[in-house]
């Protein structure tokens, strides 16, 4: 297995990107979301980056696959907790939409590479 240099993923790259976007948007969410939605938010954002990181130090392909789902269920996290957000009416639709497009597009690009390490 080659290992990877995480940096030079463009799957981590985007994933620097929305931990941005996020504690942005997180910080406009309401004091008491302080410890909630605000504190979860954050927390799987980084998540995603992370565990994409901590997986190219591993062996094989199948230890870093196991980061990648890792990271992916941390993007599906993020997702609903965004959608609860948006239910909750913190955030405009618009921006909803585009939050979601964006992490539609991460969850794709991860899935794809964790499918192309997996052949």
């Amino acid at each position: 297995m080659k290992r990877h240099n995480f940096k030079n993923l463009q799957i981590w790259q985007e994933s620097i990107v929305l931990i941005s976007e996020t504690y942005k948007f997180t910080s406009t969410l309401p004091d008491y979301e302080k410890f909630g939605l605000r504190s979860q938010l954050n927390r799987c954002s980084v998540s995603i980056a992370s565990n994409i990181a901590e997986g190219t130090s591993k062996r094989s392909d199948k230890h870093f696959i196991k980061f990648l789902e890792d990271s992916l269920g941390s993007a599906f996290e993020w997702e609903t907790q965004m959608i609860v957000c948006n239910n909750l009416g913190f955030l405009e639709q618009t921006t909803f939409e585009d939050f979601e497009t964006k992490i539609k597009k991460l969850q794709q690009k991860i899935s794809n590479f964790i499918n192309k390490l997996d052949n």
